[in-house]
């Protein structure tokens, strides 16, 4: 619920094959009735998939001017150390001991800004735009382009932890642009995105999950007393 960025998740279900007490379909007759719905009795459920929704999260003012956060589509490309680009949506930002914008983790943000270390303050536009003010100048220094990536199927990126996610096949292949760009958000600075997560709305659906699993087990202490009565009738 409070980590940067986070997208909550849903869980999708199959049912599993199922045990025909009486086939659909078969015959009950030599004239070749049939039987019109017969009796299945079901074997269970399993897990299908687990979907992130990609809703957009609640803007968190920070006040500090490398915190960076998405409004619309997008992600932050960010470069491994093993040299692979990974993305994410957690814009907590910061500088290396060489100036560069950097996340948390140290990891460098593409593609690779520099602030010099003369710099009294840095902005960062809508547009990604960034620049500086170097000590003793009154005209921005401008630093670069902050840019942006999508994916056709955002819930088919690999999700790694530390908020970072990889391409795989089932996003597609990325597609860069600059923030503002159609098909791309927009950047703020100063603030970072929140969870899209809604604890009462989360709360709520707990409580409902409870109440079921409590009648279900209690539709199976009745089933196992009804079993064990049946079983002592001589």
């Amino acid at each position: 619920m409070t980590t940067t960025g986070f997208k909550r998740r849903r869980a999708e279900f199959q049912d599993l094959v199922y045990q025909n007490l009486r086939r659909v379909g078969s015959n009950t007759s030599d004239s070749g009735t049939v039987v019109p719905a017969g009796a299945q009795v079901g074997l269970g459920v399993r897990t299908a998939a687990i979907y992130r929704i990609n809703e957009q999260g609640t803007l968190q003012q920070t006040s500090n001017s490398l915190d960076v956060a998405i409004q619309g589509n997008g992600y932050f490309q960010v470069t491994l150390p093993t040299g692979d680009t990974a993305y994410t949506r957690d814009g907590t930002f910061g500088l290396s001991p060489t100036g560069e914008i950097v996340t948390s983790a140290g990891y460098q943000v593409a593609p690779g800004l520099t602030i010099p270390a003369n710099a009294t303050s840095v902005t960062i536009s809508a547009t990604g735009l960034v620049q500086a003010t170097l000590d003793g100048q009154t005209t921005p220094t401008t630093v670069g382009t902050m840019q942006l990536a999508t994916f056709p199927n955002e819930s088919g990126l690999d999700a790694q932890g530390d908020n970072l996610f990889l391409q795989s096949a089932a996003s597609g292949n990325v597609v860069q642009g600059n923030p503002g760009s159609p098909g791309f958000g927009t950047v703020l600075q100063g603030f970072v995105e929140g969870s899209n997560v809604n604890v009462v709305t989360e709360v709520s659906n707990l409580i409902t999950a409870q109440r079921a699993y409590e009648m279900n087990s209690r539709v199976i202490t009745a089933s196992d007393q009804m079993l064990s009565t049946l079983s002592q009738l001589r």
